[in-house]
């Protein structure tokens, strides 16, 4: 059976001159690009962002997602980061986790006023004996300093260590106002009509999603007598005329 192609999280586009390209991470931020090929979707990024040529000057990125694979996210960011164009991080609706991260790496961060972005300490699954849950804990250590210290680079003298260390700690949600007070980011924008992009996987995952992030669960319609004879009767009565009509056939 021929495994079904996954869409990629990201998009990436060229103006018609070369010299600027808008860059969408729109969705989860996953290892694989596709399960077909098999290809780990950072060096699909690298890929596609070397193809958008040498004269781009200007890459606007576009964020709406809930975070996912650390690895991922510091690989993406930090080729972004390296590119001469100046990368312009926009927050369309959510920039959660590991995507909060990889806008810090983006010479300037724009928050539409009605979005939000979700910082929290790295985490990850383990397994196996002792030892190697021993260093699977260290190594989760070094990759969040490394967290810790993108968030301090960007916010400067607005945000010191303690602070930060208990934004992460509670897993804190912060609107585009909190999030410019840090210093994370460098303007407010408009308010955006795009909806924040989070699965249910995650939502379960996190423990403090904001209530208008929830989806409520559509409530069974509740029936009067009234209504439900009404309804009998006409099924019945449908019924019977389909019988008297048999009649003549």
């Amino acid at each position: 059976m021929t495994k079904k192609q996954l869409q990629k999280f990201f998009q990436m586009k060229a103006s018609t001159d070369g010299k600027s390209a808008d860059v969408f991470i729109y969705g989860e931020i996953t290892k694989w690009a596709w399960e077909e090929l098999g290809e780990v979707s950072s060096i699909t990024f690298k890929s596609e962002l070397d193809a958008l040529g040498d004269d781009v000057e200007t890459i606007n990125l576009y964020i709406n997602s809930p975070g996912g694979s650390v690895f991922e996210g510091l690989a993406i960011g930090n080729m972004l980061k390296r590119h001469k164009a100046r990368v312009i991080a926009h927050v369309d609706a959510l920039a959660a986790s590991i995507a909060s991260v990889i806008a810090m790496f983006a010479d300037e961060i724009r928050m539409a006023s009605n979005s939000l972005m979700m910082i929290h300490n790295a985490w990850t699954w383990a397994s196996g004996n002792a030892e190697q849950l021993r260093k699977a804990a260290d190594d989760i250590e070094r990759i969040n300093e490394s967290v810790i210290q993108s968030y301090l680079d960007k916010a400067g003298d607005k945000l010191n260590n303690d602070t930060l260390k208990s934004l992460l700690d509670n897993e804190t949600w912060l609107s585009a106002e909190e999030v410019f007070n840090y210093g994370l980011c460098d303007s407010i924008d408009d308010f955006n009509e795009v909806a924040a992009c989070i699965d249910e996987k995650l939502i379960n995952q996190y423990k403090n999603v904001p209530q208008q992030l929830l989806q409520p669960k559509p409530s069974t319609p509740v029936m009067s007598a009234e209504e439900k004879a009404l309804r009998e009767k006409i099924i019945a009565d449908s019924k019977a005329n389909l019988t008297y009509l048999n009649t003549f056939l």
